[in-house]
């Protein structure tokens, strides 16, 4: 016979949310713990039931389209009315300025408030109404982001000449990038799944590897 899970009266008037967690490494040197442990502890602070949680290892500067965990996340949220989606902060979002608004746009008109945990905003207030200021926080936000991003860029594009013209040499060795062949053998487990139809996130489970690894065997391969 199977367990019985009971559930209370209190968790199903709750308002429900979900957390959205990323970050860059697919390695060991990150982990989304962290965001997950303080939204969790937000959640549970503020009188929510977290239903789901999608954690995602992809780089901050692939575009929305290509971010498969972050596009689930939202789908899931406006399929099952969540009330609310936890992010840690502005910048899991979208790469830039424009990809976070227009991501707010959609939860806007979805009626799904998302609450960012480092700036302490949301696009909802208490009383329902829409946060006059958020668009105009992410603006800013997003100007000074972008004026880092070009300083950081100046100051390696600037290094990086002076290397060249000091004799250094650069990108990669001779043979190292791999064959098409070489990554369908490497990946042969990962074609597999895909091809008997299963889901990104179930080959990436299944498989032992990052989700954005089996969706850019996805593409590559148009399976």
């Amino acid at each position: 016979m199977l367990p019985i899970t009971i559930v209370s009266e209190d968790f199903l008037t709750m308002a429900t949310s979900v957390i959205y967690a990323r970050v860059s490494s697919t390695g060991e040197r990150q982990s989304t713990s962290r965001q997950v442990a303080d939204l969790t502890q937000y959640a549970t602070t503020n009188g929510m039931a977290v239903t789901e949680i999608f954690e995602e290892h992809i780089s901050g500067a692939v575009k929305n389209e290509e971010r498969p965990v972050l596009c689930e996340c939202l789908d899931y949220c406006i399929a099952n009315g969540i009330d609310t989606l936890l992010i840690s902060e502005l910048s899991r979002l979208g790469r830039n300025v424009d990809e976070v608004l227009a991501n707010v746009k959609r939860c806007k008109e979805n009626n799904l408030n998302i609450y960012f945990q480092k700036e302490n905003i949301s696009i909802f207030q208490a009383d329902g109404s829409k946060n006059p200021f958020l668009n105009i926080f992410i603006s800013v936000l997003g100007t000074c982001a972008e004026m880092e991003r070009e300083a950081i860029a100046f100051r390696l594009n600037s290094g990086l000449k002076r290397y060249k013209e000091a004799g250094g040499k650069v990108g990669r060795k001779v043979g190292s990038i791999k064959t098409k062949e070489q990554k369908q053998e490497e990946y042969a487990k990962v074609l597999r799944c895909l091809k008997q139809g299963k889901s990104i996130r179930d080959t990436s489970i299944l498989c032992g590897v990052s989700v954005s690894t089996v969706f850019r065997v996805k593409r590559e391969f148009g399976v």
